[in-house]
């Protein structure tokens, strides 16, 4: 049972910063998603982070990982709302848009993932 209230208060709280990054980052003039891509970005980057330290000598319990990684970083990232967004720039034949937003967000998801990890690891 604590373990399921780890993941809800950090799934909650990473669900809050995502909500406030999209809120004043995507822009609803152009439609780019510069919010969701900063969300998907700064989350990678941190779970790699946190994984990292919970690695690394054991640095941080199970109930840490639980609370920041699966909780807060779950929370954070979101790929419901990219593959939402990716649906919309298809729809309106934005396809340039699309390339670019997908590509982007997997290659830096996967390079902050191993820099969050590369980060701890050096220290």
């Amino acid at each position: 049972m604590k373990q399921l209230l780890l993941v809800f208060i950090g799934g909650g709280s990473g669900s809050v910063l995502r909500f406030l990054i999209s809120k004043y980052l995507n822009s609803p003039n152009t439609g780019i998603p510069y919010g969701t891509f900063l969300a998907n970005i700064l989350g990678s980057l941190l779970i790699g982070a946190i994984l990292g330290l919970a690695a690394k000598n054991h640095f941080i319990s199970q109930n840490h990982t639980l609370l920041l990684a699966t909780g807060f970083c779950g929370g954070l990232t979101t790929f419901s709302t990219f593959a939402y967004e990716n649906h919309m720039f298809l729809k309106t034949g934005d396809f340039l848009n699309f390339a670019i937003y997908t590509f982007t967000t997997f290659i830096l998801g996967f390079l902050a993932v191993f820099l969050g990890v590369y980060l701890i690891k050096a220290i």
